[in-house]
This record gives C-alpha cells, sequence and structure tokens, in this order.
C-alpha cells in the first residue's frame, strides 16, 4: 500500500549501476493523469545534475557519472494527493555493476534469471540483449542457454560452475547514440539447496464449470479474454513453523499492486504453501507477458513463470462458417428446388437426353388421352384439347407418343380387349374432366353420360392396385364436382392434384394459346416421362 512507502526522510530501494551505462527511473503508482517531478536529495526544486534530465515523467542518467550517486525523489501528484518516493543510486566504476540481488538454485535444475529492465526494454527503441557471466561473454545460446524477448536467460541443467553474477546489457540507441542499460545478479548454484516445488494450475470460472489445467516451471496457458482466471502457485516449504517463506507475484516485472485487477492471497499448509493470484478480468495488457511466481526463504529463492496467450479460434470460426454456408447452401438448394422444381427437372431431363439413352420397358406409348365421349356435356372442348392441342404441343413439338381414342382406334375392334391391349403399352393416362352440366342429382349418371369411360376405370385398375400405370387428371371448362364421380378418382384428386386449362385459350392463335397456359404445359410435361433421345429426331 502507499503507506508502506517512506518519503523524502527514508530510501525505498538503491539501485547498483556502473559509470558510462544508460540508467532510467521510474516513480511509483504513475497514470497519465498524475504529474511528476524529480529532484536530487529530497530539495524544494528540481536540482538535477548534469547528464540527468526527465522525458515523460522518467528519470534518465545519459550517461551514469561518478557524480550521479546519491537520492533521488519523484513527488507525483493526482486527484488523489501527492505521494514522494525517494531512491538511492549507488555508482561503481566497474564494467558491471554490483549485483543487488541474490539467487539460489540447486544442481540439475533449469533456472529463469530475469534481465529486470522493464523501463529500458519498453523504449520504442532498436535494442540489443546480450547476458555476460562475471562480465565475460558467455557461450553462444543453444540448447543450454537462450535469451528471450523479454530478456529472460535460461539456463538448462545447472551446475556449481554455473555459480557467479550474471549481467544483462541491453544495447539501445537514444538520440542517434548507443548507450548500453547494465543490471546483475548474483546466482549461486548448491547441492545443498532446498529445492522449492513450484506447479501452476489455472482456473477458469465459467458460471458452474470449473477446469483446472497444470503446468510446468515454465509454461504458456491458453485463456479466453475478459474472463476470471486464477492461477496457484505451490511451494514446498518443509515441516518447520518458521514463517520465512516469502511467496509474491509479478507481471511483466511490476508488481501486482500495481493492477487494481489482480488480487493475491496465501494459505499455509502443514508441507506446502499456496499463493494464489485471482484476476478479476485477463485484459490485453497480462497477455503474452512473463507473470512470475516468486518464492523466497533461508534455503534459497526461485520463480515459476507462465505466459497467458489468446485463444486462436480462428479453426473453430473456419468450421462453423464451413457448416454454416454447406447449411445455407443446402437450404438454398432445397427452396430453389421446392419453387422450381419443375423447371429443375424439365432441364435435367433434357440434359441426360444428351447423355444417355432410356433401357426399353416395353411401351409403346407416352400416353393415353382419356376425354368425354361423343354426345356427352362440353364434348366439343374437350375433343378440341384430346385431338388438336394436344397431339400439337406434345407430339410435334415435344416428340411424345400419344394414344387417342377417336383417333387411333379402328371400327369394328372388339373395344374392351383393345382398351385393355392397349393401356398395357402406355405409361400414362391423361384423363380430360369437364363440369357437368346437371350435378344436382345425388344419383350417379348413366354409363351413357358418365366421364368416366370404360378404358378410364381400366386405367384406374391399374394404376391403384398394380402401380404401373401413372394418371393425369385435367381439368377443363371450370371445377369439377368430384362427389358424383367415383372414389379412385376422387383418390387420385386428393392424392397428386389436377392441372387445370383454361377455357379461354382455346383459340386459334397458336402463340396466344402457348402463352396463356404456360404453367400448364410445363406441368404436364414435367408429369409426362423423359422423351427418347431417337424419337427427337423426328420432331419438326
Amino acid at each position: 500500500t502507499l503507506g508502506d512507502f517512506v518519503g523524502t526522510s527514508g530510501i525505498h530501494d538503491t539501485f547498483q549501476v556502473s559509470v558510462g551505462h544508460l540508467f532510467l527511473l521510474k516513480c511509483l503508482f504513475v497514470d497519465t493523469h498524475a504529474s511528476v517531478t524529480w529532484s536530487r536529495g529530497g530539495g524544494l526544486g528540481p536540482s538535477l545534475p548534469p547528464g540527468v534530465e526527465v522525458r515523460d515523467g522518467l528519470l534518465w542518467f545519459l550517461p551514469v557519472q561518478m557524480s550521479h550517486a546519491g537520492a533521488y525523489t519523484c513527488e507525483k501528484r493526482d486527484q488523489t494527493g501527492s505521494l514522494a518516493v525517494t531512491f538511492g543510486v549507488s555508482v561503481s566504476g566497474g564494467k558491471c555493476p554490483d549485483p543487488p540481488e541474490k539467487k539460489s538454485a540447486a544442481v540439475g535444475v533449469t533456472e529463469l534469471l530475469s534481465c529486470k529492465q522493464k523501463e529500458i526494454l519498453e523504449l520504442n527503441h532498436t535494442r540489443n540483449i546480450r547476458w555476460v557471466k562475471d562480465c565475460q561473454l558467455m557461450e553462444p545460446p543453444g540448447e543450454r542457454t537462450s535469451v528471450s524477448e523479454s530478456g529472460f536467460l535460461r539456463l538448462s541443467g545447472t551446475s556449481k560452475e554455473d555459480s557467479g553474477k550474471y549481467t544483462c546489457l541491453v544495447d539501445v540507441s537514444v538520440d542517434g547514440r548507443m548507450y548500453t542499460a547494465a543490471r546483475s545478479i548474483w546466482l549461486a548454484v548448491d547441492k545443498g539447496v532446498l529445492l522449492l516445488f513450484l506447479s501452476l494450475l489455472l482456473l477458469f470460472l465459467f458460471s458452474a464449470y470449473t477446469d483446472y489445467v497444470s503446468s510446468d516451471i515454465s509454461t504458456t496457458l491458453i485463456v479466453e479474454p475478459q474472463v476470471v482466471a486464477e492461477l496457484h502457485c505451490y511451494a514446498y516449504i518443509g515441516f518447520s513453523d518458521d514463517d520465512e517463506t516469502l511467496m509474491y507475484w509479478t507481471v511483466n516485472e511490476t508488481h501486482t499492486d500495481e493492477h487494481q485487477e489482480l488480487a493475491v492471497s496465501f494459505k499455509r499448509g502443514r508441507v506446502y504453501g499456496r499463493s494464489t493470484l485471482s484476476i478479476s478480468k485477463v485484459l490485453r495488457q497480462f497477455l503474452n507477458v512473463p507473470i512470475s511466481c516468486c518464492v523466497s526463504n533461508s534455503a534459497g529463492f526461485n520463480v515459476g513463470v507462465v505466459w497467458l496467450q489468446e485463444a486462436d479460434h480462428s479453426a473453430l470460426y473456419t468450421t462453423v462458417a464451413l457448416y454454416l454456408s454447406a447449411s445455407l447452401a443446402v437450404l438454398l438448394l432445397c427452396t430453389v428446388f421446392l419453387l422450381f422444381r419443375v423447371e429443375v427437372v424439365l432441364a435435367h431431363r433434357k440434359l441426360l437426353r444428351r447423355f444417355s439413352k432410356r433401357a426399353p420397358d416395353g411401351k409403346r406409348y407416352d400416353a393415353y388421352v382419356s376425354f368425354l365421349p361423343p354426345g356427352a356435356p362440353r364434348s366439343a372442348e374437350t375433343a378440341s384439347l384430346a385431338l388438336q392441342v394436344l397431339p400439337e404441343e406434345l407430339e410435334k413439338q415435344h416428340g411424345y407418343s400419344l394414344y387417342i381414342r377417336g383417333r387411333d382406334d379402328c371400327p369394328g375392334e372388339a373395344i374392351h380387349d383393345v382398351i385393355a391391349d392397349t393401356l398395357s403399352k402406355c405409361r400414362r393416362l391423361i384423363i380430360i374432366l369437364s363440369p357437368v352440366v346437371n350435378s344436382s342429382s345425388s344419383e350417379p349418371l348413366g354409363d351413357d353420360q358418365n366421364q368416366l369411360c370404360y378404358e378410364q376405370k381400366v386405367g384406374l385398375y391399374d394404376a391403384l392396385t398394380q402401380n404401373d400405370l401413372r394418371v393425369i387428371l385435367v381439368e377443363i371448362g371450370g371445377p369439377v364436382d368430384y362427389s358424383v364421380l367415383p372414389e379412385s378418382l376422387r383418390y387420385i384428386r386428393r392424392k397428386q392434384g389436377a392441372l387445370k386449362w383454361k377455357k379461354s385459350s382455346l383459340r386459334t392463335n397458336k402463340f396466344t394459346n402457348l402463352q396463356s397456359n404456360r404453367n400448364f404445359w410445363k406441368n404436364l410435361r414435367y408429369h409426362m416421362p423423359p422423351v427418347p433421345v431417337g424419337r427427337l429426331q423426328t420432331v419438326v
């Protein structure tokens, strides 16, 4: 808390620097709304030595000189009040500064050393990070040592020979001049050091759903931004009752107190201590930065690092998009087929006629046309449609083969035998129906006045019992009263409906006839069978 810091009467922290290096000091708890002033020794006015200046609230040493040693005070002012914090700067003449921090490690483990120069690394300048041991160049990075972009030095399989002073050097260009910033840390490797076993557990909180993901000492975890998360750090503290074990967290080398979204709690067990970092909301600033759990006691120091990385949903989005696109495509195709199924079927037949032939089925005619016999009511209209209009369109224009009573039968034939034999050679039965003049009588019409002729009875029987002949009903002259017709005909009407021929279209003008009954012809051809390929050659 702010009360833990001293003002001009005490030193908050002391930094070890070397002559000739670049060094930056940053005031604590500074945001964009605060004003910062720097002074040397807590003076009332800005009294800074030559080579030390303030830029964007940071105190710059360009470069460090022996005369720069001393105390520097920053005073922050904002709406909450003012706060003064004093830092000590100790200058040495060596090439590498003295290490202000000592870290212990056990033989054979993997250690991470932090550069701890956040202010330098955050500069938007060209930089280069190097590590030296005892101010001597280290072995080139390889399987045993590596340096991350954020400055962490990774040592694998440490030995006692790895003990020594490690210095992180950052080369950076400022105002066209190259400077080097340096910070050192002492590493002590010993077999007798108590091992600190760290494990990080990530807890996702989604309403009633909880998921734990375990990790190693240094790992990357996949998270969802803007959600609640918890990091648990476990350290082995033994069976002693002392309280020397210290566990704390840093986020990108800053203390958790600087982030209002973070809260830390500690629970001590009989053998292990657990420190919990609660994140009320995973912000962008917590992604792809080192979040470290630091553990220190009389036996040594260790750190576990976890990197939070945003979940990549591109594959999921691509899969969902493909499924949605496929579903929409199928739905669109189904809609198009339902709305334009007649056109689709006719176009498909036309295409197939170019590449395939229909297998023989033993049939001679494509359709048997049945209409009112001579002398029945409105027989002139139905006869004109059956004997003139249908042959003109179906036979001459599309190549169909029709059998029409009154045109194709011969006088003197055994009518019943010929009709039964002919119907067995037809693929369709077209029945033309017209309104009955006297439909008010509840008694069926006689055979001489009934629209349903013998061939219709035979055809309906074959269609309903043997499923060998399909029936096409055509209504002409207005609504047909099916109540006076047989049940078999009413059943077919309910099952598949009927095509309606417009009476006004019975004219001598062929073009007008076709235009006024365009849908009728398309639907009739839809219910008719495909035309064989060889027969199209004879169509004029």
